[in-house]
């Protein structure tokens, strides 16, 4: 028995779990084993019945679990609450509790889907297959945060940007590993040029470096990164990077591939529990509509298969369930081209698991 905690959250979070926890009863069924999943509250939702948006008993039900699969957090709703108590506290908070400090997200261009790229069909040539490998509970957005009134009725505020050795180490030896079983190609992404942080980075990751011989490691500043995504994005293989510029990136290559709502995401650590979840957001313009395109949750429960639960079959035979459903011309809005048949957010989940049975 595999246990789940599943975290619906906010927006749209409720309707593209509802259509992946579907797909996981199909893989249940098929593969003989029995996912036992757990609802627990994080977010906007759990503000408003606990009044913290990680509640204790949902860090215990993580930790206790094998894996974890979430929808989305945040909205409008809870905007103007201190940082502390907002929905993506939560996020981070959950992160941390779990110690999955690499966060792994694949930005593929499906063959189907290059008419909804941003991109011109020649700039992508043949398709698109990219892994960013970012680090996720260090930098930033984890470091020394403060806001202090100056004398003149001004404030002044600041987000302290801390790496040790260790924490590029660990990612940088999960990121080699990663590349060797790929096309042995390694891009470190930072700003050495200027940032303290990105130079230790350069340093500890060239050290590593030594040890994978086989594996090509090359060095792009992030400025430069962000314009070689658009100029020419088949260059890029795998890429490691840091907290902040990882989060950036990896949502322009959102872009790159046709839709947020194609790219899933799975977040692992030393330990045994893995989260996984969808890199969009809650889209609360959207919830309630049956508009979501559920295809990157149901994907990132392909990736639960794969890294947490070691059923790599399982996990094809979801990834080509979505690719026969894409070739029949079924979309969702974001993803829509002329020609195609929409669908909405039930419908796409019940196609998949269509193909899959």
């Amino acid at each position: 028995m595999k246990k789940i905690a599943v975290i619906p959250g906010d927006g749209i979070g409720p309707e593209v779990i509802k259509q992946a926890l579907k797909v996981l009863d199909v893989i249940g069924e098929k593969y003989g084993v029995e996912f036992e999943k757990e609802e627990v509250l994080m977010g906007g939702i759990a503000i408003d019945k606990t009044g913290v948006p990680l509640p204790e008993e949902t860090i215990k039900i993580c930790q206790a679990s094998d894996a974890v699969l979430l929808g989305a957090v945040g909205g409008e709703k809870w905007d103007t609450l201190p940082g502390h108590l907002r929905p993506e506290a939560g996020l981070l908070g959950i992160r941390k509790a779990l110690g999955v400090y690499a966060n792994l997200r694949p930005a593929i261009v499906f063959p189907q889907l290059k008419s909804a790229s941003m991109l011109k069909e020649e700039a992508l040539q043949d398709g698109l297959d990219i892994l960013i490998i970012r680090e996720l509970i260090g930098g930033s957005y984890f470091g020394e945060k403060k806001k202090v009134q100056l004398e003149d009725g001004t404030y002044k505020a600041w987000d302290t940007q801390v790496y040790t050795t260790a924490e590029i180490a660990r990612i940088s030896h999960m990121a080699f590993d990663i590349a060797r079983k790929r096309d042995k190609k390694l891009t470190l992404v930072d700003k050495a040029n200027v940032l303290e942080s990105s130079r230790l980075w350069r340093e500890v990751v060239t050290e590593i470096s030594k040890q994978y011989p086989d594996v090509e490691l090359n060095f792009m500043y992030v400025d430069n990164a962000a314009m070689q995504l658009i100029r020419k994005p088949s260059q890029f293989h795998v890429i490691l990077t840091e907290n902040m510029f990882g989060d950036i990136l990896s949502d322009e290559a959102s872009m790159i591939t046709g839709s947020l709502g194609m790219l899933p995401s799975a977040s692992l650590g030393d330990g045994n529990v893995g989260l996984y979840e969808p890199i969009h957001g809650s889209a609360p313009d959207i919830a309630g509509q049956d508009k979501a395109n559920p295809l990157a949750t149901i994907m990132s429960a392909a990736m639960m298969l794969r890294y947490s639960f070691n059923m790599p079959e399982a996990a094809k035979d979801i990834e080509n369930a979505i690719n026969k459903v894409l070739d029949k011309g079924y979309r969702t809005l974001d993803i829509m081209s002329p020609g195609m048949a929409a669908v909405g957010c039930e419908a796409m989940g019940h196609l998949v698991v269509k193909e899959l049975r």
